[in-house]
């Protein structure tokens, strides 16, 4: 269970293979993840989706799969109604970039939802 409160907490390691899979679409160039559809994330808007393709690119590195030392920095943050939550990216170059996917997380019932609705360096 995540928590409730003002702090800022690690990516439970629960999340993490979400969070590896949608930077794998990424890292393909799906960027509304509609070629590769992952369970509990929802499809990223077509003009959320062309931002984030445009923020990568103009951050001038190549998308790879995460690096481990991502979630050394990766945090979430109750934020009253939802988590939000901040994964580094790692590119070609950096481990651990300053290029970063922001989420919202939402409970409904006994699911979760995953809303991604930015990359960039915050």
């Amino acid at each position: 269970m995540l928590q409730k409160d003002d702090a800022e907490h690690p990516v439970p390691v629960s999340l993490r293979a979400t969070f590896r899979q949608i930077v794998g679409a990424f890292a393909a160039g799906d960027f509304q993840l509609r070629d590769r559809p992952i369970g509990g994330v929802r499809s990223v808007e077509a003009d959320t989706a062309k931002w984030i393709a445009d923020n990568v690119s103009a951050y001038g590195e190549t998308l790879i799969p995460l690096d481990e030392q991502v979630w050394e920095r990766s945090v979430y943050r109750w934020m009253d109604g939802h988590w939000d939550v901040v994964v580094d990216l790692t590119t070609t170059s950096e481990p651990v970039s300053d290029l970063a996917l922001f989420a919202k997380l939402y409970e409904t019932g006994d699911d979760a939802t995953l809303e991604i609705y930015g990359v960039y360096v915050p």
